[in-house]
């Protein structure tokens, strides 16, 4: 008997955006109820839904914020949070959590922080709807109130609400469906249910739930709080603590043989024209050491570890996918990085015009922090010196944050 596979599904959830009806101007999400933030509160309720990776699109700034409270609703499913920054509109929001899936993720669903009370059956209504072959599908409810048409003070028609209903989140989605719509958008929607539509894609309908309402003026604040009261988050933390507070460095290295397919990624970059490195991977050897050296020193295994075969996730995947999870995982174990510094060994490609560019890359992968490239060939010798592929050798430390 054929077992079919279980789709991975990815959940995207948007805490970027104002709260000035809040009061004080903070960023939604981050606004508290009953000592915890709406964000955690949120994540609390994603958690217990089904789900192979989880987006939290952050605030600009807020990142770090973003990253603890995911990593507390986590607890040990950390492994699938990640934090990326949003964008100036809430559609700009979703494509940076949607570049930030994972490739195999093929069901994704798009939630509002703000609906912060969200059960996790609205999730499963949803995620059911997309297995049963729908291209999108989103929780709605009913609307219960007289509808009035308006102009100024004057009252000047009735709506039929009996075609009506409210529209919640999480809105899900075939994930190529939806990739679809955004590559192909040509105006700016605030509803992602709305964009899929406009793509020509017919929505399908599941029961909301009254809970599922949005946190977005004082008088919704008051609603959660006082929802949430006699039920507190248990404080639990995912943090890995080190009796050691002093710096500490780490060592990696990488080789790849030349023969892979496409194009050659090396240090983050792209080199046109010269053979491809083999791997799971991109084969890019310079990251691959980083990674090593960085986990290494911040005592988190090695990159097989987390990055092996059986991961999936990121055959194929370059030096940000790499990095960038790196640094969720030093984060999460309480460590950030000093500073990196690696040496390619290999006769092709040339890096001396290319040295800035490739430090700039890796940097920026790293949040900011400061790496070194050094590249030398090995006189003929050995299998680099005889063009047969790239070493790299990193150093890295890592201090208390």
């Amino acid at each position: 008997m054929t077992i079919a596979p279980v789709p991975r599904i990815g959940i995207i959830v948007v805490a970027a955006g104002s709260g000035t009806r809040l009061g004080a101007g903070a960023p939604k999400g981050f606004v508290g109820i009953d000592g915890h933030t709406i964000l955690r509160h949120a994540l609390e309720r994603v958690f217990d839904a089904p789900a192979a990776q989880v987006v939290v699109v952050a605030p600009r700034g807020r990142e770090g914020d973003a990253l603890s409270e995911a990593l507390e609703a986590a607890g040990d499913r950390r492994d699938l949070v990640t934090v990326v920054p949003g964008g100036a509109t809430r559609q700009a929001s979703v494509q940076a959590g949607l570049s930030a899936l994972w490739a195999d993720v093929e069901i994704v669903l798009v939630h509002d922080a703000a609906r912060a009370l969200t059960p996790p059956e609205v999730f499963m209504r949803v995620i059911e709807a997309i297995e049963s072959g729908q291209a999108a599908a989103i929780p709605v409810l009913p609307v219960v109130d007289t509808i009035k048409r308006v102009d100024g003070a004057e009252i000047i028609g009735g709506v039929d609400r009996s075609e009506l209903s409210a529209a919640q989140t999480p809105q899900g989605f075939q994930r190529e469906v939806l990739d679809a719509a955004y590559r192909d958008a040509t105006a700016d929607f605030t509803d992602d249910a709305a964009l899929v539509a406009d793509a020509g894609h017919a929505i399908a309908a599941v029961t909301g739930h009254p809970l599922a309402f949005k946190i977005t003026t004082a008088d919704d604040l008051d609603r959660a709080r006082s929802i949430v009261a006699d039920r507190p988050i248990a404080t639990t933390s995912a943090r890995i603590e080190h009796d050691v507070a002093i710096p500490r460095v780490g060592l990696g290295t990488d080789v790849h043989a030349f023969g892979g397919e496409g194009a050659l990624w090396l240090a983050g970059l792209e080199w046109p024209g010269e053979r491809a490195l083999s791997g799971h991977s991109d084969g890019d050897a310079v990251a691959h050491a980083i990674v090593d050296a960085l986990l290494a020193a911040a005592g988190l295994g090695d990159i097989g570890t987390h990055f092996g075969t059986d991961h999936p996730e990121y055959a194929g995947a370059h030096a940000d996918v790499f990095l960038g999870r790196t640094l969720g995982l030093l984060g999460e174990a309480g460590w950030r990085v000093g500073n990196v510094s690696v040496q390619v060994q290999a006769n092709r490609p040339r890096f001396a015009a290319r040295r800035a560019e490739a430090e700039a890359t890796l940097s920026a992968a790293l949040g900011g922090a400061p790496v070194s490239v050094s590249a030398t060939t090995t006189d003929g010798l050995g299998f680099t010196g005889r063009g047969e592929g790239v070493a790299a050798f990193a150093v890295a430390l890592v201090v208390k944050a």
